[in-house]
């Protein structure tokens, strides 16, 4: 069982892309509180709207802050050849920087190796939330040599990520058992299970990281940002963001619009939903990728979901969980692959169409008994290592997503009534991942987030890059995101998986290149195949 949140997946088994899902999971990483009007999606909900805008910050920076953005970094050698490593500190509440309570946030780079002239720094995030974006740099970040060249490239672990004061919640052994529980309940006891689950994880992350919680929001992370750009010398942020990223990046411009440079917001997210529309956009969105997938398994004589149609491939998709709900396969381990771990499996291989045929291999693989493919897939997902270690991507998502929107769902009760939409949006994951949206009912902090739109009035041109068949950034999201921020252009990669930029199509590189390099966004309109 994921929890909520938008991450990265495994590129040692999938593609080094930034991640985001919901799917086994609740709400977004979008601030907000639950809908009360709008017009009616596609899958029945009512889409909010949101009066609300983010208001920009001061421009001048309160005198209280003055040591945080006048801080020296000692720089180290670290990792991978050519990158240093720092520690810079940040309050760790905006609110009450005189209180001395700072936290203490990893930060990466690497130098621009030329030629050519340095432009800048320019900041990398991959998304989560809770992806480590030093990890993330130092071994994956696609940004090409003549990027690198001309920029000191740099990464932040945000605040409650990896090896910045990380959050913590759960043992390993608690972990299996919780990745382990029944995500689709069947019976008023599995609904207790389920329950008792998400309070358990939420009562161990207030226990190991209490003080923690109320403080690894969206805009303070943001706003630690703006700290992290003064301490590097750049008048303004020039910042790459993939999915979550997006939403970081977007936060930072609506609170600092002066100061934005170039920016990417690659697999953009759409700030002006709540926790529920969210959810079940997603949940259309990875409909829309199974349906890909299904049609492209069809074409093979070797489907293990048959040849017929897409539907029926979605039926025995159906089967096969509901199968392993009632009999988990075996993986040559104490776990077994049960419906939920193998719900995850799959889900981690629509993020990217090049994983489809390791699917088709472990589907059949767990059909005839053998569970070990998909419950790698769903390891990668979850970033347990062979050992049976977690990374802490795993407790940051839902700290940041549960203290940056009003939960989903409340109770069971409202989850079984929006059942029948879920189920309509997606007849192979709908359940799972209405289920799953009821995480943050039981967390431990109240939200300080709501819905808002992002306009960002005076910023420099900001490119939003969107998928059309991207399963967990819609591509409405990134018409919508485009559409609120003041100046915004949009490009479209007219394609599958999640996120564009770096994964393939000369165009969307090309364009996204130039961008950084001369600061020119593409003509409006402008598509890529």
């Amino acid at each position: 069982m994921a929890t909520s949140r938008l991450l990265r997946t495994s590129a040692a088994v999938l593609a080094a892309t930034a991640l985001l899902i919901s799917g086994c999971s609740s709400g977004s990483s979008s601030p907000g509180g639950e809908a009360s009007a709008g017009r009616t999606t596609e899958a029945g909900a009512q889409r909010p709207t949101a009066d609300a805008t983010l208001a920009p910050l001061p421009s001048s920076t309160p005198g209280n802050l003055r040591p945080y953005y006048d801080q020296k970094l000692s720089w180290h050698p670290c990792g991978a050849s050519g990158f240093e490593c720092a520690t810079m500190k940040a309050p760790l509440d905006y609110a009450k920087p005189d209180a001395g309570n700072d936290l203490k946030l990893a930060v990466a780079r690497k130098k621009a190796t030329g030629p050519g002239s340095r432009i800048g720094s320019l900041m990398v995030n991959p998304g989560g939330p809770g992806g480590s974006a030093i990890d993330y740099l130092q071994q994956y970040a696609p940004q090409p040599a003549a990027v690198r060249a001309r920029y000191d490239m740099v990464a932040m672990d945000p605040r409650g990520v990896a090896r910045s004061a990380p959050v913590e919640c759960l043992t390993n052994k608690q972990m299996d058992s919780y990745t382990q529980i029944d995500q689709t309940p069947d019976s008023p006891a599995e609904t207790t299970k389920l329950v008792n689950a998400y309070r358990a994880f939420a009562k161990g992350c207030a226990s190991r990281s209490g003080k923690l919680l109320p403080h690894v929001s969206t805009i303070e992370a943001a706003r630690d940002m703006d700290v992290l750009r003064a301490v590097l010398g750049d008048a303004k942020l020039t910042y790459v963001g993939a999915s979550y990223g997006t939403f970081l990046g977007a936060t930072y411009a609506g609170l600092y619009p002066s100061r934005v440079g170039r920016m990417v917001l690659d697999g953009a997210m759409n700030p002006a939903l709540d926790a529920r529309t969210v959810n079940l956009d997603q949940t259309t969105g990875f409909n829309t990728a199974f349906t890909a997938f299904a049609a492209d398994c069809i074409k093979h004589k070797d489907c293990p979901l048959g040849t017929k149609s897409t539907a029926d491939a979605g039926r025995q998709m159906s089967a096969l969980f509901k199968k392993l709900d009632a009999h988990p396969a075996a993986t040559g381990q104490a776990r077994k692959l049960t419906e939920s771990l193998a719900t995850t499996g799959v889900i981690a291989a629509m993020y990217d169409q090049r994983a489809w045929p390791v699917l088709r291999e472990y589907l059949a693989q767990a059909k005839g008994g053998d569970g070990r493919g998909l419950l790698t897939l769903s390891d990668s997902y979850y970033e347990r290592d062979p050992n049976g270690t977690y990374s802490n991507q795993m407790y940051a998502n839902p700290a940041v997503n549960c203290v940056d929107l009003a939960s989903a769902f409340r109770n069971p009760d409202q989850v079984r009534a929006a059942l029948p939409r879920f189920r309509k949006a997606s007849p192979v994951f709908g359940e799972s991942f209405a289920w799953a949206a009821m995480n943050c009912a039981y967390w431990p902090v109240k939200p300080t987030g709501t819905v808002h739109r992002i306009v960002a009035k005076g910023a420099a041109p900001i490119l939003v890059v969107g998928t059309t068949r991207d399963p967990a950034t819609p591509y409405t999201w990134a018409k919508a995101l485009a559409a609120q921020l003041s100046s915004a252009t949009l490009l479209t990669y007219e394609g599958d998986g999640h996120t564009a930029y770096g994964r393939g199509s000369d165009c969307i590189d090309t364009a996204i290149n130039t961008y950084l390099l001369e600061g020119t966004v593409p003509p409006k309109g402008k598509r890529c195949k």
